[in-house]
C-alpha cells in the first residue's frame, strides 16, 4: 500500500471512531439517535478501514494472484 493511500486510510478510521466515541459517552437518553447510525454504518466502516490497513496486502496479493490451486502445492512438493 502506498504511504498516501494508506495515510487516507488513517484518516477515514480516525473520522470514523468519532462517532463511536459519542454514542459511548453520550447521556442515556441520547443513545436512540446515535445507535443505528453508529451499529450499522460508522462501526462495520471502521472495521473494515482497520482491517484493510492490517492485512489489505493479503487480500491485494489473492486478487492478484488468485487462490493457489492444489496442482501447484502438490508440485512444489514433489520438487522437494
Amino acid at each position: 500500500m502506498t504511504v498516501p493511500t494508506r495515510s487516507i486510510f488513517r484518516w477515514i478510521h480516525i473520522i470514523l471512531a468519532i462517532p463511536i466515541y459519542g454514542y459511548i459517552y453520550s447521556p442515556f437518553d441520547k443513545l436512540p439517535q446515535y445507535a443505528p447510525p453508529t451499529r450499522y454504518v460508522f462501526f462495520p466502516l471502521m472495521v473494515l478501514t482497520g482491517l484493510w490497513m492490517w492485512k489489505g496486502h493479503l487480500v491485494r496479493r489473492l486478487l492478484v494472484r488468485g487462490p493457489a490451486s492444489r496442482d501447484s502445492a502438490a508440485n512444489r512438493q514433489s520438487a522437494m
